[in-house]
């Protein structure tokens, strides 16, 4: 992991097209401005992982209807 300090109004460039800007500071969070092409995904971590949680159930239970489908079939 790369650790930066970096103090209002100042950026960091990820690659040649995407920016970070710090937009402001104020009693410990910090408002992060993201310059990006359009087709650029850019989403807060917590929200990503609720993302694949949310489809490895809907995987898992589809799944498991489909295990549930073919016992029955398999039993005639």
């Amino acid at each position: 992991m790369l650790i930066l300090s970096r103090k209002q109004d100042e950026s960091i460039v990820i690659g040649d097209n995407v920016i970070i800007k710090v937009v402001s500071i104020d009693r410990g969070s910090v408002k992060l401005g993201f310059e990006a092409p359009p087709k650029t995904l850019i989403l807060r971590a917590e929200l990503k992982e609720a993302i694949a949680s949310e489809n490895k159930k809907a995987i898992g239970d589809s799944s498991n209807e489909a295990l549930l489908d073919l016992g029955k079939h398999i039993k005639r």
